[in-house]
């Protein structure tokens, strides 16, 4: 197993980063406790800029996707369950705060359709 990322002009590198190494995260690629390259490891390999590579980093780790432990490097987390609770936790506060706001159960749900198709694409 071996990280594979290939960048083009589809959109911001750092987001191509992100995105590759999230997705082959939790579909198994990667598995739990991987090792990644250093941000400038990365970076030369991909010719990038090494604050690129360290955005995308950061952005996976607040994510849940990696982790990093200090010098002893960055590894692929145990993300999907971190990521899990995270998704749910955020999907209360919504369903509390629509409930606060007065919105319909259908209203919630109509809003919640429409940003994840403008999230992903889709609208």
């Amino acid at each position: 197993m071996t990280l594979k990322i290939h960048i083009d002009d589809s959109a911001a590198p750092y987001e191509q980063v992100r995105a590759q190494i999230s997705e082959q995260a939790r579909s198994g690629v990667l598995p739990v406790g991987y090792r990644l390259p250093t941000v400038r490891g990365l970076a030369e390999s991909l010719g990038l800029a090494a604050n690129t590579v360290a955005k995308a980093y950061r952005a996976l780790e607040s994510d849940g996707v990696i982790e990093t432990r200090g010098r002893n490097g960055t590894y692929v987390a145990a993300a999907g369950s971190a990521a899990e609770r995270e998704l749910a936790s955020a999907a209360q506060a919504y369903a509390e705060r629509a409930r606060r706001l007065g919105m319909a159960e259908e209203q919630a749900s109509a809003a919640v359709r429409d940003a994840l198709r403008a999230a992903y694409g889709q609208g």
